[in-house]
């Protein structure tokens, strides 16, 4: 008897802490969603219709700086969502006049964009957990302009990036200034990109390389 008493506890303990757990990722996901809506409006991002957010993101656009995202946008922030690994919030700054522009259909886990001149990604892409794509260098190359912060930010290289329709981009990859990655493409896990991807391949590793053309199947 004493045993079965026990079974019944331990299974009203699990079924007590599994819908605990509903209702608080509940509670949780409305008051996530208010928060990113103000957080998209005080920032002045115009956003589409069919947003999706599960957890909340960083967002910080610059006064003269642009931030738009298309429709059905859907993104992931934080421990408690698309658990892969390395979890943190979704990171978008935008500085220094810079625009950046997200279009319909994209979804995006645990990742940082950082726009300080012009980031372009097309519709229908997807981007891993834990992403990076930067089109600046952040500091100068130089040791001696590097000593000197405003030398620093005056001869810090900025390049645009774009991803076209329908890319690709695997867990954890660096997407780096002044590279396009064309239309269909796929970026492996892990991968750092310094240059331009042409349409329909696969590239990956550190620095990306050419894998495979992608055979389209009718």
């Amino acid at each position: 008897m004493g045993q079965v008493s026990n079974l019944k506890i331990n299974m009203f303990h699990i079924y007590f802490y599994r819908v605990s757990k509903r209702i608080f990722r509940a509670i949780y996901l409305v008051y996530s969603r208010t928060v990113v809506w103000l957080k998209f409006r005080f920032n002045n991002v115009k956003v589409g219709s069919g947003m999706k957010s599960f957890g909340i993101p960083l967002v910080d656009v610059w006064l003269g700086s642009s931030f738009s995202i298309g429709n059905n946008f859907m993104m992931c922030n934080g421990k408690y969502f698309n658990v892969i690994g390395r979890q943190q919030s979704c990171c978008f700054v935008v500085g220094n006049n810079g625009l950046l522009t997200i279009g319909d259909n994209v979804g995006i886990s645990d990742s940082a964009i950082i726009c300080h001149k012009r980031i372009s990604i097309g519709d229908n892409v997807v981007i891993g957990g834990n992403v990076v794509i930067y089109d600046t260098d952040f500091h100068s190359l130089d040791k001696e302009q590097r000593a000197d912060p405003v030398l620093d930010l005056q001869h810090t290289k900025c390049v645009p990036v774009i991803i076209e329709n329908d890319v690709f981009i695997g867990a954890h990859s660096t997407i780096l200034k002044g590279v396009t990655i064309g239309e269909g493409a796929i970026i492996g896990a892990c991968s750092v990109v310094t240059r331009s991807v042409p349409k329909n391949e696969i590239w990956a590793g550190n620095p990306a390389k050419f894998i495979k053309s992608i055979v389209k199947t009718s």
